[in-house]
């Protein structure tokens, strides 16, 4: 570099660019910060967002609310309370019921991870978590018509006591199944929608058909 030695710059030359950085600026992250919130204030916000998605699926239409900020905590308290809602035995008899609740448990998180990797295959733009969120939220109509047929059951077993239950099962079943259809069509292609609808139709089926011939012993 012997040659850059008679090279010189005149202090005409205006300099650009600005290096200084404004002690007021903040970053965005820095406005979604939570370490310096009161922790009530946190739980009460999630709270709020769980509650919003619920009210989400009691009213489905097409939109991207249970996308944006999704979450799997109002689908494990759904699936909890679901499968200790099925549990067929008491506490102090031999049929505890345990394994039923496990049984529950790991039928509704296999089958909707199975349906997203199902979604996943055939081209959709639904990221993984996002479709659990969806499939889990939409169980809430089943887990209505679950505690109806409990109470239903409390009043007898007979006919009447059927009718009853099936016709409640069977209306949360659509609500369920048109609920995740709605938030989960866009992420599809037009020409695979109808791939991806049936593994659904099949996922509630079989909780419906739990719910339904549930008998308490």
């Amino acid at each position: 570099f012997a040659g850059l030695a008679d090279v010189s710059i005149s202090g005409d030359i205006p300099v650009e660019g600005e290096i200084t950085v404004p002690v007021g600026s903040r970053s965005p992250d820095e406005d979604y910060s939570t370490l310096d919130e009161p922790v009530k204030d946190t739980i009460m916000r999630d709270l709020k967002a769980v509650g919003k998605k619920f009210v989400h699926v009691m009213y489905p239409k097409k939109s991207s609310a249970l996308l944006r900020d999704w979450d799997l905590w109002g689908p494990l308290v759904l699936c909890v309370s679901l499968a200790l809602m099925l549990q067929g035995g008491s506490a102090d008899s031999k049929d505890d019921g345990g394994p039923q609740f496990a049984e529950v448990f790991v039928i509704i998180w296999f089958g909707a991870v199975v349906i997203t990797l199902n979604s996943k295959l055939l081209g959709g733009t639904i990221s993984f978590f996002q479709s659990l969120c969806v499939l889990g939220y939409c169980i809430m109509p089943l887990t209505v018509a679950m505690l109806v047929c409990r109470l239903v059951l409390l009043a007898g077993s007979g006919t009447i006591s059927f009718i009853i239950r099936l016709i409640v099962v069977v209306a949360m079943f659509g609500w369920s199944t048109l609920a995740s259809t709605a938030f989960l069509a866009d992420s599809q292609p037009p020409n695979r929608k109808g791939l991806v609808v049936y593994p659904i139709f099949l996922f509630y089926f079989v909780i419906s058909w739990m719910i339904l011939t549930f008998t308490p012993q």
